[in-house]
């Protein structure tokens, strides 16, 4: 193993100017520095990764908790967060929930116990106002940034989120302005601020062109390809009179669409189909999906920007991003009404 001193034996200097070279202090010349990092690397020097966090009482490691990472959207702003925290040499310390609140608790107190310098958190949403584990973290002032939509359980921290109501509103638009009055919304959990915010667009654009907000054309369809499938048999079954679908997300669009097509009804000629997020698999679905963009990789970074605030002791503000609607080929006008 390459020590400190075998670097400043063959530099001709001492161990502490090495030492200040390796930790980029300003008091030595560039000309030294150069010299002193060129033989660090070519003699395969590797420092103590645990030594410099008991002197500068920090570890270079940051929290990322999500629910899974095969959700397309977690893989994305995972993509940025890490992208942001390699450049800035940190270290990723990565944990999924799997939407579990016994299992977040866990996943928090197990990175607190690594020490890590903050925690960049996608929480698993629930209707109480508080969660105990939360409040252990502002307690230990641990920096805390929400990758998402704020809950009363966790607005304490700073936060990213999408801003989802005027995307879906504009979405909405687009279908009213296609010509299609009856459309039908496939609703995410309830539990969930980013699903009730997405609700509250679709009904908000519906009343503004002086239409009711028809329950049956409301149903409870999750966040997964399976929830979407499920709800689209629960549609067909129910004979629901609806020319368009809204649905909370792409996957929930996809299980959706694929059964209507499995049961013979056409997209867009019979029934149009809007997702939210443009995950890859709404670009390559077998009818191309009309979706709203969500700024992914956009999200990361600011979420990275924020917790570099918080590490330099400043309360960052929350932020949230504009989505923008990507028509394809899933959409186009209601069908003509059949003649009496």
């Amino acid at each position: 193993m390459i020590r400190l001193k075998d670097i400043a034996k063959r530099a001709g200097v001492s161990v502490m100017t090495v030492s200040k070279v390796l930790r980029n202090a300003p008091d030595i010349s560039t000309a030294t520095k150069a010299r002193v990092k060129l033989l660090a690397q070519q003699m395969g020097y590797l420092p103590d990764s645990m030594a410099q966090s008991l002197r500068t009482r920090t570890t270079r490691l940051l929290g990322v908790i999500i629910p899974s990472i095969t959700n397309p959207f977690f893989a994305r702003v995972l993509l940025a967060i890490q992208d942001r925290a390699h450049d800035l040499g940190f270290e990723i310390v990565l944990a999924q929930t799997l939407n579990l609140e016994e299992r977040e608790e866990i996943c928090i107190r197990r990175l607190i116990s690594r020490r890590v310098d903050g925690l960049l958190i996608s929480p698993v949403y629930r209707l109480r106002p508080d969660a105990p584990i939360y409040q252990a973290l502002q307690v230990r002032g641990i920096p805390v940034v929400i990758l998402g939509h704020g809950a009363p359980f966790c607005r304490q921290f700073a936060n990213v989120e999408t801003d989802d109501l005027p995307a879906v509103y504009t979405a909405m638009q687009y279908l009213l302005k296609l010509g299609h009055k009856n459309i039908a919304f496939f609703a995410g959990p309830q539990a969930a601020p980013w699903a009730r915010e997405r609700f509250e667009g679709y009904q908000r654009a519906l009343r503004e062109a002086d239409l009711e907000v028809q329950d049956r054309l409301v149903f409870q369809a999750g966040y997964t390809i399976e929830d979407g499938a499920k709800a689209a048999l629960q549609f067909v079954n129910e004979s629901a009179a609806a020319t368009a679908i809204l649905a909370v997300n792409d996957l929930v669009a996809v299980g959706c669409a694929n059964t209507f097509l499995d049961q013979g009804i056409t997209i867009p000629e019979r029934l149009s189909v809007v997702g939210y997020g443009n995950f890859p698999v709404s670009e390559y679905f077998r009818v191309p999906l009309t979706t709203i963009r969500q700024p992914k990789f956009g999200l990361g970074a600011a979420a990275m920007d924020s917790m570099l605030q918080l590490l330099r002791g400043q309360r960052p503000e929350n932020k949230r991003l504009p989505a923008e609607l990507i028509i394809r080929q899933s959409t186009g006008p209601p069908p003509p009404a059949p003649a009496h």
